[in-house]
């Protein structure tokens, strides 16, 4: 057994997109979005079972997760997957388990 005094680099900021996939309500909300498609959040509160409130914590920690990002257009936020950022974070753990563990 080792002793871990760091995170390694491919784990870096890892953490928060954990915590945003872990939740089921996130989760949910990740799944409505079709493909390349964006939202603003009221369409969002729509196809969901939550408050405007709760989705607006929720999107939130998505957006700090990297799972979400968001644009101003007016007075909307439009909301949408990053399926790059997800993908790539995911794929720099595997990576670092197939070659450390």
């Amino acid at each position: 057994m080792k002793t871990i005094t760091h995170i390694p680099n491919e784990w870096q900021d890892i953490s928060a997109l954990f915590v945003a996939l872990g939740d089921e309500q996130r989760q949910r909300i990740l799944l409505a979005f079709d493909k390349d498609e964006r939202l603003n959040i009221l369409q969002i509160v729509e196809h969901s079972n939550l408050s405007r409130t709760a989705v607006t914590h929720h999107l939130k920690v998505l957006q700090h997760g990297g799972a979400l990002q968001s644009e101003k257009i007016g007075k909307e936020v439009f909301f949408w997957v990053d399926k790059t950022q997800i993908t790539q974070a995911i794929q720099n753990v595997l990576n670092y388990m197939q070659q450390s563990l």
